[in-house]
């Protein structure tokens, strides 16, 4: 699947179990890291857990699995890693630390309505 098309698979994914202020960061110009990050806010560590776990069946039934998972027990952020789309699950005050939007301000960003 292209990166673009992956990228907007999970954020329906992610939408799906109510993640809340999805954003698509557009990196590929500014990083060799990946070419999408996905940032989205979990209202729960369960509701996290459950973001993360449903993001990983679907694309599994498709056999596309995470190169790396990191953070699935703190309770508080989950990263899954598929390569050239880098999904980062936060709970809100997490989010507002890391503000990762903020560290690649420059990319193109979308909204979960730009989708």
């Amino acid at each position: 699947m292209e990166p673009k098309a992956l990228a907007k698979h999970i954020a329906k994914i992610l939408s799906g179990k109510k993640a809340a202020d999805i954003r698509l960061l557009e990196v590929a110009d500014l990083t060799a890291l990946a070419d999408f990050f996905i940032i989205a806010t979990g209202t729960s560590a369960p509701h996290l857990k459950t973001l993360a776990e449903e993001v990983e069946f679907v694309l599994k039934k498709e056999n596309i699995l995470p190169g790396h998972i990191e953070g699935r027990h703190s309770g508080s952020w989950v990263l899954l890693d598929y390569g050239s789309v880098v999904v980062h699950l936060l709970m809100k005050d997490a989010r507002e630390f890391y503000s990762i939007e903020r560290l690649w301000a420059d990319a193109k960003q979308y909204s979960e309505d730009e989708l």
